[in-house]
This record gives structure tokens, C-alpha cells and sequence, in this order.
């Protein structure tokens, strides 16, 4: 099935986080989109409006602040906008958070995605497309990869609320006959990133000359994809993916923590032209923290959707945005 992304009118949730906001610049900045952006966003500490700095409110954007479980709000916007299709990005993510507080993730990622597909089953013109993580497949030993039919296994109380907004999609597919669709991403990186992350967090202790810190013995590992990809392989989906099924987007970019860390070094060094050296400690490890994710991404590969920029370039491009950022002159 096909759908027309960039002549629809569309509503994106979260669209200032960092995922959000790099499918809406992915929109705007192209010259064959002729549709219309709704872009809203609680603002959450993870939102950040530069992250659409340069974007003006007008015929092709326009910015909403609010919640996904304000359920008036949503049917108000689509009274004024009928918007074609939500592509939905807003939720809770950083698993340390999850663990410490999991009821602030139970009611965005569950109760809000559960808003969301109660106004697509009262409007069902509308294409829902849910963005999900691999962490719902839970942990991967030395071998193996996640496909679409892996089980779920969630190993905290976020990937647990993520699984459970996929099941919801998934009963409003089949019960409620929905067109929608899900991704299940492996880790985004890049510009924008809140520093909460692993990598932004990284960059921002070599920039202040601090020690990086580790969880366990460094070695679990993640498949990484550059977040403007990501963009790419979300609108691949909505526009040539078949409603009601699941498509995985990977990077075939495994590494190991304790090696990225040392890659980080490395470019950061080259970035700054100074060869640097840096202090990594190794601390506790925390609750329910997964081994390894590894993603198949063969079947989004079918719809011609591959991963352009390399690890190298994105990182060096993200050590930059956080040298500029960091050096910038504060504003009175």
C-alpha cells in the first residue's frame, strides 16, 4: 500500500525530542513536500526547540504544546487540522529513569499511545505509524539477531511500556481495523541528542577533560544508527510498508561499548587535532541492563531503505555539534 508522506497533512508527536525533530527537518528541508506538519510536544526537559531552530510556524508547520493523553486536545487539533496520518515519536526513554520512576513511562508511553489510537479508531482515515525500540525483544547473547518475529522479552520498566504500546497498536490493527504500522529501532545517535545518552554523555566529559564512566565491564553491545537515517528509514515505512505489519530498522553497526568509547576518543582527537587521552572507570552495573541487541533489518532493506552516513562520519558530525554547542557564548 502506498501513501502520499509528503503531500499529507500530518501530526507528529514529540516532534522537539531528538528523533522527532530530525523526521520534521527531514520533511520541511525537502523541496517535494508539499503537505503540512503538526508538530506536538509536551516540551519535557528531553525537548529542545533548537533542535527545529530556522523552521517558522506557517502553511507547512505548525507548533501545539501539549499532551498526548490530553484526549480533548487531540480531537480539537484534528477538527482543525484532519490530518491524513500521526507518526508517533512522543515517549518517556532513558531506562536508568524507568528504573527509578517507572509511573511517569506507564502513563506517556501506554495512556497516551492508548489517546492516540482512540481518536484513529474514531477517524479511521488516519495512518498511525508507532515508533518502538529493539529493546523489546529483550537481550541477545554472542550470536543471533532480533527479526520481526522475535518474542518480546522487556527487561525494564521502559522497554516493558514500549512493549505494551506495541500491543496496543497491534489490538486496535486487529480488532478495530486501524491501518497502522511499527518500527522497532536500534539505537539512535547523532546531533541533538539529549546528554542523558551514552554518547552525548561521553562527548561532554572529553570536552571538560572528565573521566568516562562505564556500566559493568564495558562489554555489552548495541547496534548503532545515525538518527537522520532513521528519519529516512521511518518515511520508507509509511510510504511503501504493507498496514499492520512491523519493520526493524538496524544499522548492521554493532559495537561494543567499551570499544565505542575508545572510537569516541580517537575522533575526538582528530576532531580537536590534538591526541587526547581519557580516564574510563568502570562502576556498578545496573538493574535489568541487556547484554546485546543485534536487528535484521533485511525486510526494510526490501523497501529500498539503507543506512547512508558511517559510523565514523556521524560521530565525528556529532562531536562537533557538541564542541559548538559547549563553546558557544551564553546568551543575556
Amino acid at each position: 500500500m502506498s501513501r502520499e508522506l509528503f503531500n499529507a497533512k500530518i501530526l507528529v508527536t514529540g516532534g522537539l525530542g531528538f528523533m522527532g525533530s530530525a523526521f520534521i527537518r527531514y520533511l520541511i528541508q525537502n523541496p517535494n513536500f508539499t503537505g503540512r506538519v503538526i508538530n506536538l510536544d509536551v516540551m519535557s526537559y528531553a525537548a529542545d526547540e533548537k533542535n527545529l531552530e530556522g523552521i517558522e510556524e506557517g502553511e507547512r508547520y505548525r507548533f501545539v504544546q501539549g499532551d498526548i493523553q490530553d484526549e480533548y486536545l487531540l480531537f480539537t487539533l484534528f477538527r482543525e487540522e484532519q490530518f491524513d496520518m500521526i507518526v508517533h515519536f512522543a515517549a518517556e526513554s532513558h531506562v536508568d529513569r524507568s528504573i527509578e520512576g517507572p509511573k511517569d513511562f506507564l502513563m506517556t508511553n501506554v495512556i497516551g499511545t492508548s489517546c492516540l489510537l482512540e481518536l484513529v479508531r474514531r477517524h479511521p482515515k488516519i495512518h498511525f505509524h508507532h515508533i518502538s525500540t529493539d529493546e523489546v525483544y529483550g537481550a541477545l547473547g554472542h550470536e543471533g539477531v532480533f527479526t520481526e518475529e522475535s518474542p518480546y522479552r522487556p527487561n525494564s520498566p521502559y522497554s516493558a511500556s514500549k512493549a505494551a504500546s506495541d500491543h496496543l497498536v497491534r489490538s486496535y490493527i486487529m480488532t478495530y481495523g486501524i491501518s497502522a504500522t511499527i518500527s522497532h529501532s536500534s539505537n539512535n545517535f547523532g546531533p541533538g541528542q539529549h546528554e542523558e545518552k551514552l554518547i552525548p554523555q561521553m562527548i561532554k566529559r572529553l570536552l571538560h577533560g572528565e573521566p568516562l564512566t562505564l556500566y559493568g565491564n564495558g562489554e555489552n553491545v548495541r547496534d548503532w544508527v545515525f538518527v537522520d537515517d532513521h528519519a529516512k528509514a521511518v518515511s520508507a515505512i509509511i510510504e511503501k510498508g504493507n498496514p499492520g505489519e512491523v519493520y526493524n530498522v538496524g544499522g548492521e553497526n554493532e559495537w561494543m561499548n567499551r570499544d565505542l568509547i575508545h572510537l569516541l576518543v580517537e575522533l575526538f582527537g582528530e576532531v580537536s587535532g590534538n591526541k587526547t587521552s581519557a580516564r574510563i572507570i568502570y562502576v556498578k552495573d545496573r538493574p535489568g541492563h541487556d547484554f546485546r541487541y543485534a536487528i535484521d533489518p533485511s525486510k526494510i532493506f526490501s523497501l529500498g531503505w539503507r543506512p547512508e552516513k558511517t559510523f565514523r562520519e556521524g560521530l565525528k558530525e556529532t562531536i562537533l555539534w557538541w564542541e559548538s554547542r559547549l563553546t558557544a557564548p551564553v546568551e543575556l
